[in-house]
This record gives C-alpha cells, sequence and structure tokens, in this order.
C-alpha cells in the first residue's frame, strides 16, 4: 500500500516507530509531522494560545493540512493513516482522497484527555478506529464506529534492545517514564526505602520535593537508543500502568525485556498472557509484594539475569515489534476497506 502518515515524528516517538514498521512490511510511506500542533514547543504563541483557549492554534492547524493536502497530491495515497489526530480538522482529513481512512490511538479513546469535540462528532465516518485498549473495541461500536480494529503497543528494534551501559553506576530498581499523579506516592516511598539503589528518569520527577529528600537518583526523560541504555543500568525495571488509560498493558511491557531489562510490573491478564509470572518476568498487586520481589531480587542476582534474559527472548519470539503491528493494521484496514 502507499500510506499517507501523519504523525509526531520526533526522535524516538511511537508514531515513528509505526511509520517505521510500515514501511518495513513493505509499504510506500509518507510522513507529514503533526508535532508542531500535536506538541507546540512550550511558551511559543502556539502554546500559549492552546493554554489559554484550550485548544490548538487554527494558523498552525491550517498550515499542518496545506503540507497534508499538498502531500496527498503528489502521492495519491492508498491509505491514510493518522497516529491520534484528535487536534487536526477531521473534515480535512477524511475529505482525503484515499481508499481508506484509518485513525490510530495508543491511549484510552474514552479518557477525555485523548479526545475533542470535532473528533467525536466524525468518529463514525473513520472506515477504521484502532486502540491499544482492549476495553475500548466495545466503547467504541456503542458510538457508532464504523469497523473497530484492536492491536497491542509494541517495541522498536531499533531503539529497544539489549545495550551496554554508559554509565558505571548501577540500580536495584529503576523507573522510567512520566510523572504522574497515580505514581507519585508509591514510588516516593519506594525512593525512601532503597534509597541511592533507585533510579527514577522521566518528565516532572525533579519537580516532586518529596524526592528530594530521598538519595534516589532523579533526572529527566530519555528517548530512543538511551532508553535502553538506562534500562541496562537497573536490575528491576518498573512497568507502570496508566489508571486514566485503563491500562493493562502499555508500551513498557515490550520495550524493556525487548531492551533485556527485568520487568516488574503490575498483574493485569494481559500481563501475565504476555509473559510467565516468575520465570520471565515478575508481576505483583501490591506494594508489600513488590518490596517483597525487590528485597528478593536484591539477594539473587543470578535469577534476576535468568529472568531478564528469559522475559526477552519470549517478547522477540511472540512478534510484538512495530512492524508486526503495521502488518497487523493493514489487515484490518483491508477488511474495513469501503
Amino acid at each position: 500500500m502507499k500510506i499517507l502518515f501523519i504523525g509526531d515524528d520526533w526522535l524516538g516517538s511511537n508514531a515513528r516507530s509505526l511509520a517505521d514498521g510500515f514501511r518495513q512490511a513493505g509499504n510506500e510511506v509518507l510522513v507529514v509531522d503533526s508535532t508542531a500542533v500535536t506538541v507546540p514547543t512550550r511558551l511559543s504563541p502556539p502554546w500559549v494560545y492552546a493554554k489559554a483557549r484550550g485548544h490548538r492554534a487554527p494558523w498552525q492547524v491550517r498550515a499542518i493540512h496545506e503540507r497534508i493536502e499538498r502531500s496527498a497530491a503528489d502521492f495519491a495515497p492508498d491509505m491514510v493513516f493518522v497516529f491520534k489526530g484528535i487536534h487536526l480538522d477531521q473534515r480535512r482529513l477524511l475529505d482525503l482522497p484515499a481508499a481508506v481512512h484509518v485513525h490510530y490511538s495508543a491511549d484510552d479513546v474514552s479518557n477525555p484527555e485523548n479526545l475533542s469535540a470535532a473528533y467525536l462528532a466524525h468518529e463514525p465516518e473513520w472506515d477504521l478506529v484502532v486502540t491499544t485498549k482492549r476495553h475500548n473495541v466495545a466503547e467504541l461500536r456503542a458510538r457508532g464506529a464504523r469497523a473497530v480494529g484492536f492491536v497491542r503497543s509494541a517495541y522498536d528494534p531499533a531503539w529497544h534492545h539489549p545495550t551496554a551501559r554508559r554509565d558505571a553506576r548501577r540500580y536495584l530498581v529503576g523507573f522510567i517514564g512520566v510523572c504522574r499523579p497515580d505514581r507519585r506516592a508509591d514510588l516516593v516511598d519506594l525512593a525512601r526505602r532503597y534509597g541511592e539503589r533507585m533510579l527514577i528518569r522521566g518528565p516532572g520527577w525533579r519537580r516532586v520535593p518529596e524526592l528530594r529528600a530521598t538519595r534516589a537518583h532523579v533526572s529527566g526523560a530519555v528517548y530512543g537508543a538511551q532508553y535502553s541504555a538506562a534500562i541496562a543500568q537497573i536490575d528491576a525495571n518498573l512497568v507502570l500502568l496508566n489508571s486514566d488509560n485503563r491500562d493493562t498493558h502499555t508500551c513498557r511491557t515490550f520495550e524493556v525485556p525487548a531492551a533485556a531489562g527485568l520487568f516488574v510490573g503490575q498483574r493485569t491478564d494481559e500481563h501475565a498472557e504476555l509473559l510467565d509470572d516468575s520465570t520471565e518476568c515478575f508481576l505483583y498487586s501490591g506494594s508489600a509484594e513488590l518490596t517483597d520481589i525487590l528485597d528478593r531480587c536484591a539477594a539473587e542476582p543470578d535469577r534476576v539475569a535468568a529472568v531478564a534474559a528469559a522475559g526477552h527472548r519470549r517478547i522477540v519470539a511472540d512478534g510484538h515489534r512495530y512492524v508486526d503491528r503495521a502488518r497487523e493494521i493493514v489487515a484490518l484496514a483491508q477488511e474495513a476497506r469501503p
């Protein structure tokens, strides 16, 4: 297929990885970067406008659509694929000439943070809506979506693979991800318990005052190959879910073991389907069970290495790359094609 791919194209983004996955699956792909609308530069006029008005700057949206329409005219795509384009002009996207129009979201499409009134008004007109949340499937159908597809999240072998450490320090436990209210208390408690043996990296964590009173190492976000290098420093890598998205798995579910990190995550049906508890990962249901796992990891480094290696083999063998997801989406799109 010839796929016009509209999504955020910054280094390490999931959208870039999926676009590359479509290409690796044998499709011809043309990307139009939507980052300027999705994540306007902090303190720029579009950022100030979005903060003040609650929606994206119209001049920025128009500029993106002019690029999209020029690209579509030159490229003549078979598929228009939009990666979470809720802030774009839905009518202009749906009117692009193509055999099939697909909207994809990696987040819970029933969470108001991941929706816009304009998107909801046009949702039934998309030929296919793809979600990574199993619980969204029935909800999308109830909202009138024409066709709905479920695919899991994925990992990108270009970024998520075993790698040598770039720092001599090692940590017993670590978490790499965004600071969210549902994660703060638990991570602060762990930082108090494990101190300098804990690493926390990601947006927002350096602004948590309680962490400053611990000896935990707190730093900024890492993307791409730097993510895997950070994983290599950590014995037990926490896979935390987003409660606002009602996650039962996440990108980290695949990225951590793909990078040969030990997966220590919340117990869900999907996690239990993907990895075998105690031999390919460690799953927990509460803070007491988690600290017991971490204390055992400290006492049994050989077991940590064996379980991490087994988890890596399982995730790599079972077909969870973005190219695998791209093939699934193309098959769904062909079924949904009008």
